[in-house]
């Protein structure tokens, strides 16, 4: 069987309304079970000589919450409550670090959240002199933050400056005062542009900037705009998400009226047009939503074949361990994956009685190996080499993997199976297929685009 014409519209719809998880790992979350902290700390012991860490701290607070947003995250102005938070970081970071024998060093540190610069200029400073004590980190290592433009003053660029930050990751999501009000974010552009040039004029020359579609309000000219705008500022690479409605998981989405959202037609069509200006101005398509410029390093892991996956999404990391602190932190070792407890409360509980705070987590088969190995291919690669696939694996993909091919999402190579460009947008549903836990449970995973 194969496809030889563009599918029709109806079966991209279909496509683009399926509900899927978006493999930032395999298993996904949702099938972590409770671990034992000492189960962790054994894996923690087991770092090579080696093994490079990889480091993830996550910050659960922002100073308004938008109405859009995912992420495990609450609003506090208390500077107590941010100062003992702090305070846990730096435990957890030395119950951790007195776990692990000698290694290679820290090749990257994200600070995640929420707002990392919610703990403001000192915090920062004292977090990273505690992180870089504790840990040996590597010439030349990766130290990235997700930031606010509305929050970023000149006291937090230069702390962000002074601690050595490369990377930084501004969250846009669209340009539009309209489509701003609609979901509790008004950030004008030149609220951005502003924090770009402080940012450079401090040094941090590499930007990326995360874009939303799908937003109430939203119509295919918006997103054009926000991209074009993006690409404008000249930021080194852009993400463009599908945005989730998931008010019963998130209830501050409440706010957004369902009434108001693009249907999947418009969603479909958003997308596409966010990565047609963004091809026109010289991006470099990533997987399914991240565009870099020629040259980049991501640019240059896609094309070798070596672009990773990991709970942030796209990334060059290639460490063996990624190491997780804070509430609802999830780390990554050979033998399994560790969720610390979500709850702030829980969290800190556990690290001021000197215990490991993980809740949750999973230990690995060696089908799950496998199975991750082909998926994150498949999201990073776009095809996969026949004959890495086990015959039980391929049949239990089987019918799933003809379905595509007959939609023409998919094409069957010689040695491999491949995404057509019509199917690049669809890599979660080829990943799917290798998917030895998915069931139709519509309100688990967001729509596919």
């Amino acid at each position: 069987m194969s496809a030889t014409s563009a599918p029709a519209e109806p079966v991209l719809l279909r496509h683009a309304a399926t509900p899927l998880p978006r493999y930032t790992s395999y298993p996904t979350a949702p099938h972590f079970a409770p671990i034992d902290p000492g189960t962790y700390a054994e894996w923690l012991g087991a770092i090579g000589a080696e093994d490079a860490l990889s480091l993830y701290v996550h910050v659960p607070f922002c100073h308004a919450l938008c109405w859009y947003c995912g992420c495990h995250t609450s609003v506090t102005r208390s500077s107590a409550r941010i100062a003992r938070y702090r305070a846990g970081l730096e435990q957890e970071a030395a119950m951790v670090a007195g776990l692990i024998p000698a290694h290679a060093g820290v090749a990257a540190l994200h600070l995640g959240g929420g707002t990392p610069t919610a703990l403001g200029a000192e915090g920062l400073a004292a977090l990273a002199a505690t992180l870089r004590r504790l840990f040996p980190f590597r010439a030349g290592a990766e130290i990235a933050a997700e930031l606010d433009p509305r929050s970023l003053d000149t006291p937090l660029i230069e702390a962000l400056a002074a601690l050595g930050l490369t990377r930084a990751s501004l969250g846009v999501q669209d340009v539009t005062p309209s489509v701003q009000a609609l979901i509790g974010r008004v950030q004008p552009a030149e609220q951005v542009e502003a924090a770009v040039a402080g940012l450079r004029a401090a040094g941090i020359s590499h930007i990326n900037m995360d874009l939303i579609y799908g937003l109430p309000g939203q119509g295919v000219a918006e997103v054009e705009a926000s991209a074009r705008f993006a690409a404008a500022c000249g930021a080194d690479r852009i993400a463009v998400f599908g945005y989730a409605h998931v008010p019963w998981m998130k209830s501050h989405q409440k706010g957004i009226r369902e009434e108001d959202l693009p249907g999947p037609a418009l969603r479909m069509r958003q997308q596409e047009a966010a990565a047609r200006v963004l091809a026109q101005a010289g991006y470099a398509a990533i997987g399914i939503d991240h565009f870099a410029r020629p040259g980049d390093p991501m640019t240059i892991a896609a094309a070798a074949g070596t672009l990773r996956r990991n709970f942030q999404g796209y990334t060059t990391d290639t460490a063996p361990a990624l190491v997780g602190f804070g509430a609802s932190a999830i780390g990554r070792l050979p033998q399994g994956f560790v969720q610390n407890e979500p709850d702030e409360r829980g969290w800190l509980a556990a690290v001021e009685a000197g215990r490991l705070p993980v809740a949750r987590g999973r230990a690995l088969t060696g089908e799950d190996v496998l199975r991750a190995a082909l998926i994150e291919r498949v999201m990073c690669d776009g095809a996969i080499d026949l004959a890495a696939v086990p015959e039980a694996v391929m049949a239990s993909a089987a019918d799933r993997l003809v379905t595509l091919e007959t939609d023409g999402l998919v094409r069957r190579e010689p040695s491999r199976i491949v995404a057509t460009e019509a199917g690049r947008p669809f890599l979660r549903h080829f990943a799917a297929c290798f998917d030895a836990f998915l069931a139709p449970r519509p309100a688990r995973h967001s729509a596919a685009v």
